[in-house]
């Protein structure tokens, strides 16, 4: 099978970012040979074969990802042998499927932005790396929802292996987006508070999880639901301060709310719309709203008044331009990753509710993706 380069581009930006399969044709000496391709060099020591989910076109998931068997190229001096263990399905890695994402791959790409691997080989120079290390990938694009594949050493960091399986195959987004929007937008002490929307999402539970372990007040807002009870308790036991639905931010209970809990600081927005204005509301004098999300696909308005008279700040966030930030200097991602571990050991940060589902079942995983109020995260198990 001949697949042509899996080059992750922003869209607008040119040149392109370089892409694993052009970095190994470097390191090897064939660079010019345009026509060789990630899946196509003949194997080494590994199977000369892997199953990956493909997709050809963009489209619905549903219709236009195939899983298909491609071969494995050679490792390079610098590059490892790695088991796929388990990958998410991501709402990224379906917009990026769907062709609406912000950076997509040249086609036909390997589905799949996240997930944790096992090594099981190592090149004759790899320094950082050894046999039986988990690892993630350190940026968007690499294609995780497969069963092996050979990445160059600096494409990927390791993780303990004394983490649950579905902590660390989700750790390298979600977590790392939550720990970032608590630590780099306002100086957050104990008995603060922040408020945000889509707070049962994966970003959501985090934001709960770590602002509890640093005693941080959560003020989290979901959509009404049948099962709001139950949601809502489910969170609390996560360490959520308080949880109300989003009709509730314009009642008087949140003045009372806030009789007992300081003003936030800091709003979280993954939704846009209606409910991003609402919690703008709600933020103390001069503090900031993160938006990373927009699950409502409308925009963010921001009223006059909380410019003028509150001095808000309005901002973004994106995990992966974090890490491309921060990638010739790799202590910040290894320091934060060091720290989620440490809160994960300690019971304080679980993984988010998920569904295993083996790779041969992904159709099933992808259309449970795509259903709103989805309470699970799908978990493809390779």
């Amino acid at each position: 099978m001949w697949l042509p380069f899996h080059t992750v581009c922003l869209r607008g930006q040119a040149p392109c970012r370089r892409s694993v399969a052009a970095g190994f044709l470097r390191r090897s000496g064939l660079r010019d040979h345009a026509n060789v391709s990630l899946f196509s060099l003949s194997a080494g020591l590994a199977a000369p074969t892997c199953k990956a989910l493909l997709f050809r076109k963009h489209g619905d998931p549903s219709q236009v990802v195939q899983l298909e068997d491609v071969d494995l190229p050679t490792i390079g001096a610098k590059d490892v042998l790695v088991k796929m263990l388990a990958a998410p399905i991501n709402p990224s890695d379906i917009n990026m499927i769907q062709g609406t994402y912000a950076i997509l791959p040249d086609l036909p790409a390997v589905g799949g932005n996240e997930g944790v691997a096992q090594i099981v080989e190592v090149g004759s120079q790899v320094k950082t790396l050894k046999t039986g290390d988990w690892v993630i990938p350190k940026d968007a694009g690499l294609g995780t929802w497969r069963t092996d594949a050979v990445l160059a050493e600096d494409d990927v960091i390791s993780l303990p292996n004394d983490i649950p399986l579905l902590s660390a195959a989700t750790l390298g987004v979600n977590p790392c987006t939550a720990f970032r929007m608590l630590s780099d937008f306002e100086d957050l002490k104990p008995g603060d508070s922040v408020i945000q929307n889509a707070a049962n999402s994966g970003v959501g539970q985090a934001v709960i999880q770590i602002a509890s372990a640093r005693g941080i007040n959560s003020i989290n807002i979901i959509r009404d639901r049948p099962e709001f009870t139950q949601l809502s308790d489910r969170l609390k036991a996560m360490g959520a301060t308080h949880v109300i639905k989003e009709e509730s931010l314009r009642r008087p209970e949140m003045k009372e709310l806030f009789k007992t809990c300081p003003k936030p600081k800091l709003a979280l927005n993954g939704v846009g719309g209606k409910s991003a204005t609402e919690l703008l509301r709600h933020l103390q004098y001069g503090g900031s709203m993160v938006t990373y999300g927009g699950m409502a696909k409308q925009p963010v308005t921001v009223p006059v008044s909380a410019l003028i008279f509150k001095d808000v700040k309005v901002r973004g966030f994106w995990v992966t331009q974090w890490k491309r930030d921060h990638s010739s200097d790799g202590r910040a991602f290894r320091a934060m990753l060091d720290e989620l571990c440490h809160l994960i050991r300690q019971g304080k940060l679980t993984a988010p509710a998920c569904s295993e589902v083996g790779l041969q079942a992904y159709s099933r995983a992808l259309d449970a993706a795509m259903q709103p109020f989805t309470s699970a995260k799908q978990v493809l198990i390779m």
